[in-house]
């Protein structure tokens, strides 16, 4: 994986250095994607099926900005999404790789040639959903418990049973057999509670943590199960005690937290999942790119998504065109994640990126979607 990452690092330099460059290419004129109506392609490729969406296929010029997209940005995610490629991508990954330092007209004509757009619709053919996004959060933390930081952060208790519910949240913090299960399964201490809550809710992050020794380094930590109970909105919660400002997260509930300290592990315990991770060493590389997900390759910021698995497969390319107040979004991304809270045909979780910046784009988005995804050509026998 390693030596695909410094690959994939390689390309990605050689990629932007070329949507850079001024050479000697003598210039063409843009290539306008070709306006087709609708037609029965006959049965998708693959053998995934999708019990959640139905796909309808269209003609490019349906595609709001397909035009307008620099893909090279997308192609990152593409060349990701080729080292766990599902079954109907597969095929076109050698086209991938050879046009990663292509220019975006050919990139596009590419994708014109051997992608088909399918509108994604819920099976009663709604064709509007939600986009809401997520990020990898960073946190200063301790390896040994001291008096700011004592708010573990568990790797996953031996025994635990996939789909089987395992102690709440309160119980973790309440109950001795619960604690005793978790006892010497402590990865590291952050500060802050709310901080711990939003590192459960992203399911990944990186830790700048301080050792016994003082030594600093940043660790990242990966998503490694849950306790299988149901997940609960905290800002839900504080809306039903009557707090009117909880919309600017974790910002607001941090400010109510001061001044309700009392009341902390009450907000806390109303949302009983619980989350458990795995420490993941990070090199210069591995910085570079998000966390892995459910698809099993790293994320790429602002070209990756999370999706409901029964309506879109991982690893396929898709058109999502979103407007709302956070942002107006029309390009290329990769279904490459999932999500608890991510359920239904026309639903996506947008990954932002690393950090407080795309933590408050993140915390911002909330909004009206469509989705086309793109999926192999069937090409006729030669």
């Amino acid at each position: 994986m390693r030596n695909g990452l410094q690959w994939l690092v390689g390309l990605v330099i050689v990629a932007t250095l070329a949507a850079c460059s001024t050479g000697p290419r003598t210039p063409e004129p843009p290539i306008r994607p070709p306006v087709s109506q609708p037609r029965d392609l006959g049965p998708l490729t693959g053998s995934l099926a999708h019990p959640k969406s139905r796909w309808v296929p269209v003609g490019w010029g349906e595609l709001p900005g397909f035009g307008e997209d620099p893909l090279h940005e997308a192609w990152i995610a593409l060349l990701a999404n080729c080292s766990r490629p599902n079954a109907a991508f597969a095929p076109l990954c050698r086209d991938v790789r050879q046009l990663a330092i292509a220019t975006p007209e050919e990139q596009r004509q590419w994708m014109t040639e051997r992608l088909q757009p399918y509108r994604v619709e819920a099976l009663n053919g709604q064709i509007e959903g939600k986009l809401t996004s997520y990020y990898e959060p960073v946190y200063e933390a301790s390896r040994v418990p001291t008096a700011t930081f004592n708010v573990p952060i568990y790797q996953a208790p031996d025994g635990l049973v996939p789909r089987r519910p395992w102690y709440t949240r309160q119980e973790i913090e309440t109950l001795p057999e619960a604690q005793a299960a978790l006892r010497g399964r402590e990865i590291a201490w952050l500060a802050d509670p709310i901080d711990a809550l939003m590192l459960h809710i992203q399911g990944s992050g990186r830790l700048r943590i301080t050792e016994a020794n003082g030594w600093q380094h940043t660790v990242r930590m990966a998503f490694s199960a849950t306790n299988e109970q149901p997940y609960r909105s905290v800002q839900q919660w504080l809306v039903s005690q009557g707090v009117t400002k909880v919309g600017k997260w974790p910002d607001d509930t941090k400010a109510w937290a001061a001044q309700n300290p009392q009341r902390v592990a009450q907000m806390m315990w109303s949302n009983p999942r619980y989350v458990f991770f795995r420490e993941e060493t990070m090199s210069e590389v591995d910085a570079a790119f998000g966390p892995r997900g459910a698809q099993g390759v790293p994320l790429t910021a602002g070209r990756s998504i999370a999706v409901d698995r029964e309506s879109i497969p991982y690893g396929t390319p898709v058109w999502l065109a979103s407007s709302g107040p956070a942002a107006q979004l029309q390009k290329l991304v990769v279904a490459q994640d999932t999500g608890s809270a991510i359920l239904g045909a026309v639903r996506a979780d947008y990954f932002a990126g690393t950090g407080a910046e795309a933590g408050r784009f993140a915390a911002s988005m909330n909004q009206p979607l469509r989705l086309w995804a793109l999926w192999p050509r069937q090409l006729p026998a030669p």
